[in-house]
């Protein structure tokens, strides 16, 4: 069977699926068509349903949750791992409430984040996450919500942390912070999502056992970042909630959900959000 798979080309999404795309693990008859995009690009493909399996940001999937369903393998979740708030200056609660503040895509968790700790913010501006730090550079927004592996160059253009997103979470609920993960399309047949949760946990695994196999696949789409970066890319997104999202992972996505819908910042969703 083939199936529509997207995924972005950041080091953590093609680390995770190198091995199941190239050989390197058995994938049970399943086979790929490959659409690779920017994460909110993919988000609004999911919108769309035009893909059978794709990453999706966490925000955006409480949008899909009734049409996918989330796969345990695969997930970016961690701690320490949170979008950061940066600009030219610290700036103080009153300052980010009248900014202008540049963000990675309008359903990205990134966005969730920052509107559930600065509510009052109205002036936003959405951008892909690499136009972010230039539109800074150039006074073209005040501020900006960054992410991927814009948490390890930021410092290198003399920009400055307000706030990490991520201990923001981590402070208010204990839990570890869901940043995205990987849905299956609720028609596809159930059989055939439980073998796509196998097959990809099965990648994932490989890539842990032996880290250097993916690494051309992984150059080839990282563009110019140094090799150091992608590692760091990889060694923050990647851990054992990739593999297997686990009680606790389950959890922090369902307070994720809860919070967002009590806050009106995404819909109710009437169906289990996990793959059974």
């Amino acid at each position: 069977m083939k199936l529509k798979l997207g995924f972005s080309p950041c080091p953590n999404d093609t680390f995770i699926f190198d091995a199941l795309l190239h050989g390197k693990v058995e994938t049970e008859g399943l086979k790929f068509e490959v659409f690779m995009e920017d994460v909110e690009a993919l988000n609004q493909k999911a919108f769309r349903n035009e893909l059978d399996i794709s990453k999706l940001s966490y925000h955006a999937f409480g949008y899909v949750a009734n049409q996918y369903v989330l796969l345990d393998a695969g997930s970016a979740l961690g701690n320490g791992c949170g979008p950061l708030l940066i600009g030219k200056k610290k700036l103080t609660p009153a300052d980010i409430a009248n900014a202008s503040i540049a963000i990675p895509g309008k359903y990205t968790t990134a966005h969730l984040l920052f509107s559930l700790a600065y509510p009052q913010v109205r002036h936003k501006a959405f951008m892909v996450f690499s136009e972010i730090e230039p539109a800074i550079l150039a006074n073209q927004v005040d501020a900006g919500v960054i992410i991927h592996e814009n948490r390890f160059t930021y410092p290198l253009k003399n920009l400055v942390k307000t706030i990490d997103l991520g201990d923001f979470w981590e402070q208010k609920t204990g839990l570890p912070i869901p940043l995205g993960g990987i849905a299956i399309k609720r028609s596809v047949p159930v059989e055939i999502q439980q073998k796509m949760n196998r097959v990809l946990r099965r990648s994932v695994a490989y890539a842990f056992q032996h880290p250097a196999s993916s690494q051309s696949y992984v150059r080839t789409h990282a563009q110019e970042m140094e090799t150091a970066v992608m590692a760091q890319h990889i060694q923050l997104y990647v851990n054992d909630y990739t593999l297997d999202l686990g009680e606790k992972g389950r959890k922090a996505v369902e307070i994720l959900f809860e919070t967002a819908y009590q806050y009106k910042m995404m819909p109710n969703y009437e169906k289990s959000l996990f793959l059974t």
